[in-house]
């Protein structure tokens, strides 16, 4: 029984919720990209339009991710990430028909609505939940599935539609969503420790962990108001704007540059070095503060999208992949933990979703930005000199806006 199992009931939650990011992420977030040529290069669609599109997708993400925050404080969690991978499934079998552009923006739009509620915002929301003492470590861990979803499941995706088109490899991505998601969700996760009579970190460790965070629990209300709220909403609104507008167009760029295979691979590369910078980034933060890491973190991913956007050649648009990949997964979770360690789990639910919606109007336009400069000037070289300034100058919005 959980209550009585000598390994803590919360680590089976958070190797569900990793392999639920797996599946997610790589189906609906490193899908992106794949889709966007997919529909530019089978259908018809400009540029600069399926870059609008996927915009919409992170609006509506963002806009999911707010009612997604308040309805978590209020009802089982599993019932919104169910609901919501439903609404993913119908959305990934209909890519075959899609021909007309307000079907492309309505399938960006719900399938934006569909990650928003299966994405981070319910998934930190119950890690936060079940861990206090060890929670950068189960934030760790469960976040991987983020980077495993770009190994194990997107480039297969990208053959498939490369080799059938987007209408024979649409019912089987709905299956491996539905599959994927809904049985673990409804059988191993739960709302929290209280539902099994537990407490968070299984033990004394959590009661001392609480008492040292009890001095930081803050309300909403007032972290709204914060200086530090501001700056690390704004940094990451370009931090993320800048890299996801570069994930959407990269396997278009490594397509265009050196082939499918070539972009295919960038995808893994850009996975597994988000593995490995994960890994070592928790190894770092056991000695450096979440802000200086934070800020590390922003300097490379700008020298690693300036690297990407003069890139020739397999190898050396691989290795600026991998540079660039190390800070995505490490990025995603320090947005929740600097959220979290400053003002402790009271509204986690509400602070993070609200800091994500800022974050999500980068985000939004990030990918449209990239595709009419592409469509200006030709060439990804002008889209991704521009991310990775946009990174630097989120580092520094963070460096002077979160002084103490």
């Amino acid at each position: 029984m959980p209550a009585t199992s000598r390994v803590f009931y919360g680590w089976r939650v958070v190797a569900a919720i990793c392999l639920i990011m797996t599946i997610t992420s790589g189906l609906i977030f490193y899908n992106l990209s794949v889709l966007l040529n997919a529909f530019v290069e089978e259908r018809g669609f400009p540029v600069a339009l399926t870059s609008a599109a996927t915009a919409a997708f992170f609006a509506s993400g963002g806009i999911a991710g707010i009612i997604v925050g308040r309805l978590t404080d209020r009802f089982d969690p599993r019932v919104i990430i169910v609901s919501a991978t439903a609404i993913g499934a119908i959305c990934l079998f209909s890519v075959g028909y899609l021909y007309e552009t307000w079907h492309l923006f309505l399938f960006h739009i719900l399938f934006g609505f569909a990650y928003g509620g299966t994405g981070l915002v319910p998934l930190t929301t119950l890690v936060t939940r079940w861990f206090s003492a060890r929670r950068s470590l189960a934030l760790s861990i469960a976040s991987t599935g983020l980077s495993l979803g770009g190994i194990m499941v997107t480039p297969f995706v990208a053959l498939s539609i490369e080799r059938g088109g987007l209408h024979a490899t649409g019912p089987w991505m709905a299956a491996v969503l539905l599959l994927g998601v809904v049985p673990v969700t409804l059988l191993v996760v739960r709302s929290s420790p209280a539902a099994l009579g537990l407490e968070p970190d299984g033990g004394t460790k959590a009661a001392s962990s609480e008492t040292e965070f009890s001095g930081r629990s803050i309300s909403y209300a007032e972290a709204r108001r914060s200086r530090f709220f501001l700056a690390v909403s704004i940094s990451y609104l370009f931090l993320f704007g800048a890299q996801v507008a570069a994930l959407a167009h990269l396997y278009r760029l490594a397509n265009l540059r050196d082939g499918t295979e070539t972009a295919a691979l960038a995808l893994a590369v850009v996975a597994s070095a988000s593995i490995a910078g994960r890994l070592g980034g928790g190894w770092i933060l056991l000695r450096m503060r979440f802000r200086n890491f934070a800020l590390h973190l922003m300097a490379v991913q700008g020298v690693g999208l300036l690297l990407l956007a003069f890139a020739q050649g397999r190898i050396a648009i691989l290795a600026a992949v991998a540079l660039f990949g190390v800070t995505i997964g490490n990025s995603l979770m320090m947005h929740p933990l600097l959220l979290v360690e400053k003002y402790g789990t009271r509204e986690y639910g509400r602070i993070f979703s609200v800091s994500q919606f800022i974050v999500m109007a980068g985000v939004a336009i990030g990918p449209f930005i990239a595709g009419a400069a592409y469509d200006w000037s030709g060439s990804y070289q002008i889209p991704f000199a521009v991310a990775g300034l946009l990174s630097f100058l989120g580092l520094v919005i963070l460096l002077f806006g979160s002084k103490r």
